[in-house]
C-alpha cells in the first residue's frame, strides 16, 4: 500500500470484502426473511394471524376474518472489525496482506450475523424436541420429531425450511441411512449440488435444507441446541452503509492512513439486526453434544 489509497483501490477492496462476506462469512442470512437498505436504527416486520372461513345466510353479510396484525420491531446494531497494517511489515511478507485482512474482517462480520440469528432462534418458546443419541433408530426419530413438530405448527411445507446441527449432531445424523443415503436424499438435494459452488451448502432431506454449524448454542456440551425453522419466522435487516459500492451488501470497508503509527487501519463495518417474527415457525432440539457417535 502507498500512503495515499486511490478511489479505485478502495472500491476494489470493498468488492473483495463483499464477495468474501457472501461466500464464507455467514451461513444463516439466506435462511431468514431479509430486509436491506434500512434507513434508521430499526425496521418493522408485519406478522399476520390466521383467518377462519365462515358460512353466511342467503343475502346475509359475510363475517370478516379480522386478521390479527402484529408489528415486530427489528433493531439494528453496529459492528466493526478492523486491524492495523504496518507500512514496513508489507515489505517483509510474501502473502496478500490486503486479501488476508479482507477475509478476516468479512468472516468476523459474517459470524456476527449468524450469532444474531442464533440468539433469536434460541428465544423460541415453542416445541422442544429432546434428542436421544443412544442409537441410529433414536437419532432418526429425533430428526423426524423436529420436522413433525414444524408440521404440527402449520409452518409452510415449501422450500423455505432450514435446519442446523452441531458438528457432533451432524456426525450422528450421518450414521443414519435415511439421512445420509442418496437413495433417500436424491442427487438434487446433496450438498455438493446445492446452491452456488462458492456459497453455503445445504443438504436437503424431508424438504428441509440441513447443514452443520459450529455456532450452535452449547456446541460441545451436554446442553447443546439445534434448530429447524421456516425462513418466514426469522428476520434479518441490514442498512446500506454510506459509500458502499457493493450494491445492497451490509458490509463496507474503510481504509485510513495514520502517520503517527506508520500504518493503515483497515476497518470493516456493518449495521444489522435479527428478530423472531413467529416463534411457532421455530423448533428447538436439545441434545448431549458430548455423547459418543452411535454405532448401531
Amino acid at each position: 500500500m502507498s500512503t495515499s489509497i486511490d478511489v479505485a483501490f478502495v472500491k476494489q477492496y470493498e468488492r473483495e470484502v463483499h464477495n468474501v462476506f457472501q461466500r464464507q462469512g455467514g451461513h444463516l442470512r439466506m435462511a431468514a426473511r431479509r430486509k436491506t437498505n434500512v434507513v434508521g436504527s430499526s425496521t418493522t416486520y408485519q406478522k399476520i394471524g390466521k383467518g377462519t372461513a365462515t358460512t353466511k345466510d342467503r343475502h346475509g353479510a359475510i363475517t370478516p376474518m379480522n386478521l390479527a396484525h402484529t408489528a415486530v420491531v427489528c433493531a439494528l446494531e453496529d459492528f466493526y472489525a478492523g486491524d492495523w497494517v504496518d507500512r514496513l511489515d508489507e515489505a517483509k511478507i510474501d502473502h496478500d496482506e490486503r486479501g488476508a485482512i479482507a477475509d478476516g474482517g468479512a468472516w468476523a462480520l459474517g459470524r456476527k450475523v449468524d450469532e444474531q440469528i442464533f440468539d433469536k432462534l434460541d428465544a423460541t418458546t415453542q416445541t422442544v424436541v429432546s434428542w436421544n443419541v443412544t442409537g441410529r433408530a433414536h437419532i432418526l426419530s429425533s430428526l423426524l420429531g423436529m420436522v413433525e413438530a414444524l408440521d404440527d405448527n402449520d409452518a409452510p411445507n415449501d422450500d423455505g425450511r432450514y435446519g442446523v446441527l452441531t458438528p457432533r449432531a451432524w456426525a450422528q445424523a450421518m450414521t443414519v441411512k435415511e439421512f445420509a443415503s442418496a437413495d433417500y436424499v436424491g442427487a438434487n438435494g446433496l450438498p455438493f449440488t446445492e446452491g452456488a459452488p462458492a456459497g453455503p451448502r445445504w443438504k436437503e432431506w424431508m424438504n428441509v435444507k440441513w447443514k452443520q454449524h459450529s455456532g450452535c448454542p452449547g456446541k460441545g456440551t451436554a446442553t447443546a441446541k439445534v434448530f429447524v425453522w421456516h425462513r418466514s419466522a426469522v428476520g434479518y435487516a441490514s442498512a446500506k452503509a454510506a459509500g458502499n459500492v457493493a450494491g445492497n451488501a451490509p458490509v463496507v470497508a474503510d481504509i485510513t492512513w495514520h502517520g503517527d503509527r506508520a500504518a493503515h487501519f483497515v476497518n470493516h463495518m456493518m449495521s444489522g439486526g435479527a428478530c423472531l417474527i413467529d416463534d411457532t415457525g421455530v423448533v428447538e432440539g436439545n441434545l448431549d453434544d458430548t455423547a459418543a457417535i452411535a454405532t448401531s
